[in-house]
């Protein structure tokens, strides 16, 4: 899903104070400022990189970079 670019600011300093908090040793309980970003602040806490999560590829995709289309051999060489 995309957010918005205010959205993602919001996730990425959520994210930040979190870590911060962490390094300045405060217990691991998501301040009533960020209860809307939540997870983010939590990620920040326990370290888990920002947008750590996989994307799920399209079927589209997958069918464009089979095994066949990937093993071709290059025929610029």
């Amino acid at each position: 899903m995309a957010l918005a670019k205010k959205d993602q600011e919001r996730v990425t300093y959520a994210w930040m104070y979190g870590q911060q908090a962490h390094k300045d040793g405060k217990e691991r309980a998501v301040p009533s400022y960020w209860t809307e970003h939540a997870e983010a602040w939590l990620h920040g806490f326990d370290g888990v990189p920002l947008g750590s999560e996989p994307k799920p590829m399209s079927a589209s995709m997958e069918a464009e970079v089979d095994e066949t289309a990937v093993d071709r051999p290059d025929s610029g060489t």
